[in-house]
């Protein structure tokens, strides 16, 4: 079972491994998260594989919190409305109730069928520290030439399930918003039965159209509408990542809206606590406390409004002598977190 209360947990990993446990239990965090993990299985998840999962979490002393995103592969006709989204639906549902039946609490999921872009992975930021990039111009050059795919992102997924359209071919907002509402009608009733709550991500980037699809999940508006298809329903909720929010144009009043809205309502599952320099179309990842938002309002905000779950360091920079999977960077991530937390419990005791 999940802890109670706002507190902060590793994760963006794929692979649970002793490593990745030790350094949680070392760092002083109670739970972990895996994204996008590297388990068997073609088309969904099996109870066994999962529950393990959780049992070797467990055997180091901590708590898995959730699994964020299945392959994309395993509903990506389901994200475009293609002949065979039907049995990737029913997959899904299976996995669902597998993931419940494991005791995992949470399952993540976003509803981008081409992933996140980012047009530089190591641009200087600060301390010449690597940090990420995504600028529309360059994504438009690449598409004029023929090449736009070279900007995904996530490396974990299989290449040829990733939907890059051509312009005869482009899927819609309609079209888009048809599929998510065809998909969530039928996932979200088993969810509610498995006892497992369903975090939507917001799109990275929140452009309106990126490889020939529509990204419906890029403002404050578009996730209010999507709460609307199910405003009673205890398994539907954000995996809010602050990041995202803050590359919307607006900045950190896309942030706080976001709170103000869903916190109250108690649709806040987890959160991302990232943050960038810049808004779509031009914008650079950094290090928290040098973004577009405070940090520190953000965190008390997120306590005002009822927000019960856990932090997550995300996306971090690249620092010297760091690892693939930046340990480095996700220290101070991790430490900044741990601060804030610890001095608004003095501010409240």
């Amino acid at each position: 079972m999940a802890q109670q209360g706002m507190r902060v947990a590793v994760g963006q990993f794929s692979d649970l491994t002793d490593e990745k446990l030790r350094f949680a239990a070392q760092i002083g965090v109670k739970g972990v998260q895996l994204n996008t993990p590297n388990l068997p299985g073609e088309t969904h998840w099996e109870e066994p594989v999962l529950r393990a999962l959780v049992q070797k979490a467990q055997a180091h002393g901590l708590t898995l919190e959730a699994i964020e995103n299945v392959p994309i592969h395993f509903y990506d006709k389901a994200m475009l409305g293609l002949p065979g989204r039907d049995e990737q639906i029913a997959h899904y549902q299976t996995t669902l109730r597998n993931v419940g039946r494991a005791g995992i609490p949470i399952l993540g999921f976003h509803f981008m069928p081409n992933s996140v872009w980012r047009t530089d992975r190591m641009s200087p930021g600060r301390g010449g520290a690597g940090c990420t990039k995504f600028d529309m111009a360059e994504v438009d050059q690449a598409a004029a030439a023929g090449d736009p795919r070279r900007f995904v992102a996530k490396t974990d997924e299989r290449r040829e399930a990733l939907a890059v359209r051509e312009r005869n071919a482009e899927v819609s907002e309609a079209q888009m918003w048809k599929n998510y509402e065809y998909f969530i009608k039928a996932v979200l009733p088993v969810a509610e039965e498995a006892g497992v709550k369903m975090a939507l991500h917001p799109d990275d980037p929140p452009v309106p159209m990126l490889g020939g699809v529509a990204r419906n999940f890029r403002n404050p508006d578009c996730f209010k509408r999507a709460y609307a298809l199910n405003p009673t329903s205890p398994a539907w909720g954000l995996d809010l990542c602050l990041g995202c929010c803050s590359e919307m144009p607006g900045k950190a009043d896309n942030v706080r809206e976001m709170i103000e809205f869903f916190g109250p309502r108690g649709r806040i599952f987890y959160v991302h606590f990232r943050d960038v320099q810049g808004e779509v179309p031009n914008f650079q990842e950094c290090f928290i406390g040098e973004g577009n938002y405070d940090p520190a309002e953000v965190m008390m905000l997120l306590r005002k409004v009822g927000f019960n779950g856990f932090f997550l360091d995300d996306h971090v920079p690249h620092m010297d002598d760091d690892t693939d999977w930046n340990h480095r960077g996700r220290a101070h991530a991790i430490g900044y977190m741990q601060g804030l937390m610890r001095m608004q419990d003095v501010r409240a005791a």
